[in-house]
């Protein structure tokens, strides 16, 4: 038995938002999130590396540390940590296995994430972790994590249009269901938000009486240190940023915030413990440099037009002329808008399909990504990803970026994993 064949009787329910089957599966397991003082971490980019940055402070500090993402790149064991470590595969299996147990067979059956999360918080709940953070899978308001009453903080990232499918046509719907994990009395860390999304946000806020902050990005002191401002005075804290891009300025920012007001409410963390926690920080598959057959590869997740933006402003840093795109998409992504975010003349594109995935038809994406941007070097289909990675490094002097799906980026970091790859 594997968490694979565990969990695919449960992939035909696909996205199901509503808090109603989690709430019953939760009491039946006998409410673990009650057990798990958390910090809930929502947003439409950014909120992985914030969870990354909070989780290997705290456990640097010396907490026990939940942490729970989604979705994961290589194996389903990634989404729940302790401590920075995995779960292991066996013991996941097992709480699966009693989550299926408490659901009734006669009743609505709950989705493929709402079972997960129910392990995760069965897990954390076992372990007995000091903390937990926990970031929401889609949306907000109705995520199977937003079952918690009074999370020690909520931090909001970023918003920008995507998922409309599930949350809503505008920016304004999107930050009403993501505001939605702001509790009364709560403190919200609040990232840099559209001005539509601010009104809503700050709605929201003034009519929980929450505490907000809104730190300033940190300031980048040279290529491997930035420094943050305190929310409350003017002192600042010198740490190394290991993730890479302008973006990160931002997400360290929020996430120093967040354990600046662990620290008003009493739990120790030190100066020290913030700056080897941060020097420790992980976050793979985003802006990652790999080396893909003695060449230095860039991967990235960057799969809506927000996260492209700030793709193409870190590759705009590197001393290149052009690039060369090895990109695949799911068919629900804003194709367009992703291209005008990335493609400029010169540019050289490789589209490929996402494997076991909804994956764009190639032929489509690349009349689209011609009429976009018509001064490409040039635009080519290639039936998998590595076939076009060996074409682009064949091909070009350009330095070569894999992106375009987190789900494509997980592909291939599954398959350098099982051939003992030592570029990771």
């Amino acid at each position: 038995m594997n968490v694979n064949s565990l969990l695919q009787s449960f992939q035909h329910f696909g996205v199901n938002l509503g808090l109603s089957r989690i709430v019953d599966l939760l009491a039946k397991l006998g409410n673990p999130h009650h057990q798990v003082p958390i910090i809930h971490v929502a947003g439409t980019n950014g909120k992985g590396s914030v969870c990354a940055y909070l989780s290997a402070v705290l456990t640097e500090a010396g907490y026990k540390t939940g942490r729970y993402t989604s979705p994961h790149l290589v194996d389903w064991t990634e989404r729940i940590c302790v401590n920075e470590q995995p779960i292991d595969s066996n013991k996941l299996c097992e709480l699966i296995l009693q989550v299926q147990a408490a659901i009734n067979p006669e009743e609505e059956s709950p989705t493929q994430f709402e079972v997960i999360t129910a392990a995760a918080w069965l897990y954390f709940a076992q372990q007995q972790v000091d903390i937990a953070v926990i970031e929401v899978g889609l949306g907000g308001r109705l995520d199977a994590t937003n079952v918690c009453d009074n999370p020690l903080v909520t931090v909001l990232t970023s918003i920008s249009r995507e998922h409309w499918q599930q949350l809503g046509p505008t920016v304004a719907h999107i930050a009403r269901e993501k505001a939605g994990i702001i509790k009364p009395g709560c403190p919200a860390v609040v990232g840099s938000l559209p001005v539509d999304a601010q009104e809503v946000v700050k709605s929201r806020i003034l009519e929980l009486q929450c505490p907000i902050f809104t730190p300033q990005p940190s300031r980048q002191i040279n290529q491997n240190w930035a420094e943050y401002q305190k929310i409350e005075s003017s002192e600042f804290i010198k740490y190394p940023l290991t993730l890479q891009g302008q973006i990160q300025l931002h997400n360290s920012a929020l996430a120093l915030a967040a354990l600046e007001i662990l620290q008003k409410q009493n739990w120790q963390i030190s100066e020290e413990a913030i700056i080897q926690g941060m020097g420790k920080t992980k976050w793979p598959g985003r802006m990652q440099w790999i080396t893909w057959k003695s060449h230095k590869l860039l991967i990235d997740g960057a799969h809506n037009p927000a996260s492209a933006t700030v793709l193409r402003n870190y590759v705009d840093t590197l001393n290149t002329k052009n690039i060369t795109w090895v990109m695949g998409m799911l068919a629900t992504k804003d194709h367009g808008e992703i291209f005008q975010e990335l493609l400029k003349p010169g540019d050289k594109l490789y589209l490929v399909p996402v494997p076991d995935s909804n994956s764009a038809d190639l032929a489509e994406l690349a009349k689209l990504a011609t009429s976009i941007c018509p001064d490409l070097k040039f635009c080519n289909t290639s039936p998998d990803v590595f076939s076009a990675l060996d074409a682009a490094f064949t091909t070009t002097d350009n330095q070569v970026v894999l992106c375009g799906s987190l789900y494509l980026i997980g592909h291939f970091l599954a398959f350098l994993s099982e051939s003992g790859c030592p570029g990771l």
